[in-house]
């Protein structure tokens, strides 16, 4: 089993990346070692089980991107699946450096960063094409359809998820956009309809391609793939449901479309990730409790939900008790937005209170989102490392106290 490494366990120098001081070609030697070890035995094993554990740790799926990161995006193609091979070579040293990062934290269920993606939506635009690139005031610079969608770099996700695979040393997840995000992202009104009249259309098309590619990562050998879905849980906000004609009707949509994705699909734990959208040090774009959506993510046919709590607009943590009993939690109990650096006692306290309704072993213990949606959020790197090593202490800690 791969563990958190100690200062002994540091023999060499290397004079490349490393990881709080530390040399990132030891971690890679012993992870290395421990996966062929251990597929030796039974090549279907995962070399951490953490679901076997009580209080797993992941993340979201984003984390800061470097200077260095974000200048091979400033370098290269905007799209990525035909970038240089040199480039392909140097992002694959980036997310391993990623993974590490991680690792080294104490989490146990780690993602690439996402740091191949220019947001967390616009990887749909990798996938199919039919998009442009748009100045938008609300979302920045971003892709906008303006054509049907097809095919273009199918599995493309699925092959990211394979390198993630083989460089982690435990069990990983990876993130798609859900049809009702990429929806009100990518669908706008004035240039969008000649493709699609209707953003309903749109979010219609694209249930098949991201079933296609959900399907892939597990063949992948993903261990979580997560839907995100933070254009539903804004709905939470009255503010925000007074935009629609009919949000019961919006959040119904929402749902019926990622059950179409996920249905009938075994095999690997499916999750949907609900925050009210991180704006980085501006704070978040909705306020209310989950009450307003409950109806609906009650139906929602995934065995996880990722949900924020850290925040104080994101309401009682007593709303757990409401969702399924086969539902496990994703506890969002450190907050991604401020520089705070909040204390794995605050952690663990946090998460004693969701014990208060619900049992331990539903509960993962994971940020309240993403640390960078989008390849230009400005937090430091070191920043989410701290946030992440305490995320783990207080998992150690609660695993120590709480049978």
């Amino acid at each position: 089993m791969c563990r958190r490494l100690n200062a002994s366990d540091w023999q060499t120098e290397s004079p490349r990346s490393t990881i709080a001081g530390r040399p990132l070609a030891a971690v890679s030697l012993l992870c290395r070692a421990v996966r062929v070890a251990n597929r030796a035995t039974d090549p279907h094993r995962n070399v951490m089980s953490p679901a076997s554990d009580l209080f797993p740790t992941t993340v979201i799926g984003s984390m800061p991107r470097p200077p260095f990161v974000k200048d091979l995006f400033a370098a290269g193609s905007r799209t990525h699946a035909t970038a240089p091979v040199e480039w392909q070579q140097r992002m694959d040293d980036a997310v391993r450096y990623c993974v590490r990062l991680q690792e080294q934290a104490g989490i146990d269920i780690v993602s690439d960063g996402e740091w191949r993606r220019e947001t967390y939506v616009d990887v749909i635009a990798e996938l199919l094409s039919g998009f442009e690139w748009i100045d938008r005031e609300e979302f920045g610079y971003h892709q906008v359809v303006t054509r049907p969608v097809e095919s273009w770099h199918p599995g493309i996700v699925a092959r990211e998820a394979q390198f993630l695979k083989a460089t982690a040393c435990g069990q990983v997840k990876t993130c798609l956009p859900s049809p009702y995000l990429i929806g009100q992202r990518m669908w706008v009104p004035g240039i969008s309809e000649a493709a699609y009249p209707r953003r309903e259309q749109f979010c219609e098309a694209l249930i098949e391609p991201l079933r296609r590619e959900l399907l892939a990562l597990r063949e992948a050998g993903v261990d979580v793939i997560q839907l995100d879905e933070p254009h539903l849980c804004v709905l939470v906000d009255p503010q925000v449901r007074a935009r629609f004609a009919d949000p019961e009707a919006e959040m119904a949509r929402a749902v019926e479309w990622i059950n179409a994705i996920v249905a009938g699909v075994s095999g690997v734990r499916l999750a949907v990730h609900l925050c009210r959208r991180n704006w980085g040090r501006r704070g978040w774009g909705a306020a209310g409790g989950y009450e307003a959506i409950l109806p609906h993510i009650q139906q929602l046919e995934v065995d996880q939900l990722m949900l924020e709590f850290s925040i104080p607009v994101a309401g009682d943590v007593a709303i757990l008790r409401e969702l399924p009993p086969s539902c496990l939690i994703g506890l969002g109990c450190v907050d991604v937005r401020f520089p705070e650096i909040e204390s794995s006692q605050q952690i663990v306290e946090r998460v004693y209170g969701a014990l208060e309704h619900v049992a331990a072993n539903r509960i993962t213990l994971n940020p309240d989102c993403g640390f960078s949606p989008g390849k230009d959020h400005d937090v430091p790197l070191d920043e989410a490392y701290e946030k992440l090593k305490c995320l783990g202490l207080a998992a150690e800690q609660l695993r120590r106290e709480v049978s």
